[in-house]
């Protein structure tokens, strides 16, 4: 009943933007609410596409629908000849974003840059800890701190990064959501009064759009930025609409009550494809969902269990069942259209009987265990609650006991992150540059220990000396040789069991123009429109 109030009282309060003005308005059906809106804090999609898309920019961004950088906030950028140093040439007359509370005096410059790394890699910095236990999680699972080396203002628009080592994927990095440029201005007007907790709640950027307002688990408003920087959106109003429920998304996508939605049900794609009032825009997933053993915790922590355990799992009854087709098996870490992709790996066979003999020799009966299910429908895994019970029934066959638990996303996602978990955890990916070492360094270095990244709080001294040299090494080709043996390992430990890559469907409204799928997973409306 709650959850129908809830519903009800966001799609009044949708209604209401969109009849109040004239303006255009366009309404999103997102998944999930934000845990906040400081992308350096976080690493789930859905805060991404909350606040680093419409409300900041980075030095770099992503060319749309791929996974090429151009120039963002920076114009240009030189790198020294011997990979240590990154001088960045920012792009003058950027204005940032206003509030009640908060008027800017100046435009963006170096000083911003500086602030919005610093406080994510110096513990010394005030802003380090303004959120009680921030772990910066993307900043500290790809090994920021050990490569950066100083970050320095030039002049007002040249900022250089000074490196410890060569790294190769720097510049996909720093294009991503946890890189965005926050206000150093505002920032120290925000200390100033005691009001640190604001920048996470009521965020100003140099993006394409304003933040408004935010109701919890209702509705995110947001307003077109006259001023930015690559010229006002045709839209007036941008909402979110949080609709946690798939099937109410569709409804009310089919209703007119937004123009497009997240994530539909995997076996309700063919009913909207054939929907003369919508498009369904598709594409291959640069994405993986998996279950992530503890490999700290016993008897998860012998790689011959884990090996045991993913015997027991039939992926093709789950592909069927969950992903209704709309998804392939997976075998590595990484998804096969990402270069690097071992095609000779084989997958775990799925043999009842020699999982149970396995655990047998490995010493382990009448083993009880949790499988932790996401709350929210991600597009590695549609439906995570039916890939648990799926899970439970085919441990159930090599006697194995497993209690199906969840959490709100938030929680789950703090509770992954601790080393200690007392889980099997459904989680999955979907990258965030292109690059190999997003997927195989982001979730299984040791660095990533301590985060949700690394659920399976994996740190294994082989895998970590070929990922960490792979970062090094500037010749795609030498990389690939790298990252090949780093998914051998990776079979061998059997930190996870792999199960699928999935196709990503975009359900909107015909009259919808000018939206761009992102082969990263990102929803972002600069440039949308809605023709009349």
């Amino acid at each position: 009943m709650g959850l129908t109030k809830k519903l009800l009282a966001a799609t009044a309060i949708v209604l209401a933007l969109g009849t109040a003005a004239s303006a255009k308005t366009f309404v999103y059906c997102s998944e999930g609410s934000p845990e906040g809106f400081d992308p350096g804090l976080y690493t789930a999609g859905q805060t991404f596409d909350a606040s680093a898309h419409p409300v900041y920019n980075r030095l770099a961004e992503f060319k749309k629908g791929t996974t090429e950088t151009e120039p963002g906030l920076a114009e240009t950028w030189d790198v020294s000849e011997d990979g240590l140093q990154y001088t960045f040439k920012l792009r003058p007359g950027v204005k940032f974003h206003s509030n009640a509370n908060f008027t800017p005096t100046r435009d963006m410059n170096a000083d911003d840059v500086v602030f919005s790394f610093d406080r994510q890699g110096n513990k010394d910095n005030p802003w380090n800890q303004y959120v009680a236990g921030a772990s910066w999680e993307y900043y500290t699972s790809m090994s920021m701190p050990d490569f950066v080396k100083s970050i320095e203002k030039v002049d007002d628009l040249t900022v250089r990064f000074t490196l410890n080592q060569p790294y190769a994927p720097f510049i996909a990095n720093i294009a991503m959501p946890f890189a965005s440029i926050v206000s150093k201005e505002y920032a120290d007007k925000l200390a100033e009064t005691g009001q640190q907790a604001q920048l996470n709640q009521a965020p100003i950027g140099t993006g394409p759009f304003e933040f408004v307002a935010y109701q919890p688990d209702a509705v995110i408003r947001y307003k077109a930025f006259a001023d930015y920087w690559g010229g006002k959106q045709p839209i007036d109003d941008l909402v979110f609409a949080i609709t946690k429920d798939a099937a109410v998304r569709q409804q009310r996508l089919l209703a007119g009550e937004c123009h497009l939605m997240a994530y539909p049900n995997p076996a309700d794609v063919p009913a909207l494809q054939q929907n003369a009032d919508l498009t369904v825009s598709e594409q291959e997933g640069l994405n993986i969902g998996y279950l992530a053993w503890n490999t700290t915790q016993p008897p998860f922590d012998k790689p011959e269990v884990r090996r045991a355990l993913n015997m027991a799992i039939n992926k093709d009854a789950i592909i069927q069942a969950v992903y209704q087709g709309a998804g392939q098996k997976a075998v590595s870490p990484i998804p096969p259209t990402m270069w690097s992709y071992d095609a000779s790996l084989k997958d775990d066979a799925y043999d009842p009987e020699a999982a149970k003999k396995a655990l047998a020799d490995a010493g382990v009966s009448n083993l009880s265990m949790k499988i932790w299910a996401m709350p929210v429908a991600r597009p590695y895994n549609p439906n995570a609650a039916r890939m648990a019970e799926l899970m439970q029934a085919d441990l159930a066959k090599v006697g194995v006991t497993a209690e199906i638990v969840s959490y709100e996303w938030g929680e789950y996602l703090k509770r992954a992150a601790d080393p200690k978990h007392d889980g099997a955890v459904l989680l999955g990916w979907t990258g965030d540059n292109g690059d190999p070492d997003n997927f195989l360094a982001t979730l299984l270095s040791c660095d990533g220990v301590g985060t949700s990244s690394n659920a399976a709080a994996f740190c294994n001294e082989e895998y970590e000396k070929v990922v960490q040299e792979a970062k090094r090494v500037s010749s795609q080709e030498e990389r690939a040789k790298l990252y090949k043996q780093a998914q051998e390992i990776f079979k061998q430990q059997a930190p996870w069991a792999t199960i699928a890559h999935s196709v990503v469907y975009v359900p909107m409204r015909k009259n919808v123009t000018g939206f761009v799928q992102s082969p990263l997973g990102d929803y972002t409306f600069d440039g949308v429109d809605i023709t009349e």
